[in-house]
């Protein structure tokens, strides 16, 4: 049986001013936008590949110049091209990464990631992927504007993955030609289906191999509840160590966190569109992830924390 631990949450009661309060409205009133638009039919479930995920990058790379980034240094766009090998003589298909970046006081580097494509058009019917997986990309650009207003410790890369839906290859790409030597990436911090769930409930996988990071889990938000959880090897398909792009840095050692929920019935179908999603735990788990963020970035030497760890991983 998975042990499942419920992580501790500290509710703090405050009375923030009423200009702070318009701030998280408006946040929140965006985070619901770009789900919304990104799971619209107008953009045909943006497989890899399609004119659909053309148009999903389009939208995705005005509101990466809205909220203030700029492409990693060296990099003349926010694109990394990548090509995902056709089957049977089939031709490759050309994915394309959304790469962008926040300076830190250090070099160390955090990567948050989310991937923008989905399944497609499969038998006339739109697969728009609200919850998989606009629901991790929009939650990742509320992180980037926070950030973008509040300097964090460490260099933060925000990844836009392409092609998780045909195993991983977009975050594969990015591990295989980085923008930053691989041993300065210190976390992934990845989200894939964070707006579903009607008990409340995201689980934060990862926390088995790295028990360091459990200290951060620290929210104010009692309306949601963190769960520790599918990360034991021992549970099988219940094991979501390598299911999402958090897979490509586990498989490079490199220590991580994915947010997510269970599945539920509308995953990988027709139905799983803007109105299905539960909005109000969408909105609370958003929030709680990017506390849960902050906590991590006030850490500035990531390294100590995983160094007995990663020390044993490489004996």
């Amino acid at each position: 049986m998975r042990k499942i631990f419920l992580i501790p949450l500290a509710i703090l009661m405050s009375c923030g001013s009423v200009q702070n309060n318009n701030s998280v409205q408006k946040s929140s009133e965006q985070l619901l936008k770009d789900v919304e638009t990104l799971s619209s039919d107008a953009y045909e479930g943006r497989k890899t590949g399609t004119k659909g995920a053309e148009m999903a990058r389009t939208y995705l790379t005005s509101r990466l110049k809205e909220i203030g980034l700029k492409p990693y240094p060296g990099k003349s766009s926010y694109e990394q091209d990548f090509e995902v090998k056709g089957r049977n003589g089939a031709e490759a298909i050309k994915g394309k990464n959304l790469i962008a970046y926040i300076p830190g006081k250090s070099d160390n580097v955090i990567v948050i990631s989310a991937h923008y494509d989905h399944v497609g058009v499969i038998k006339n019917e739109i697969y728009n992927g609200a919850d998989d997986n606009a629901s991790g990309v929009a939650g990742l650009l509320q992180f980037a504007k926070y950030f973008t207003k509040n300097k964090p410790n460490n260099t933060l890369i925000f990844a836009i993955f392409d092609a998780e839906e045909m195993g991983l290859q977009g975050a594969k790409a990015f591990v295989a030609n980085p923008p930053v030597a691989l041993e300065k990436i210190k976390l992934n911090i990845n989200m894939d289906m964070i707006s579903h769930n009607d008990k409340g409930e995201l689980y934060a996988v990862g926390t088995f191999k790295y028990p360091e990071l459990k200290p951060f889990f620290i929210t104010t938000n009692p309306n949601i509840k963190v769960l520790f959880g599918h990360d034991d090897p021992k549970l099988g398909r219940e094991d979501w160590t390598n299911q999402s792009d958090q897979g490509a840095f586990n498989a490079k050692n490199i220590p991580f966190i994915y947010f997510g929920v269970e599945d539920h019935k509308d995953y990988h179908k027709a139905t799983d569109e803007f109105q299905n999603i539960n909005k109000t735990f969408f909105v609370d788990a958003a929030n709680a992830i990017q506390e849960i963020i902050v906590n991590i970035d006030k850490q500035r030497d990531l390294q100590t924390i995983f160094k007995e760890n990663l020390k044993m991983k490489k004996q």
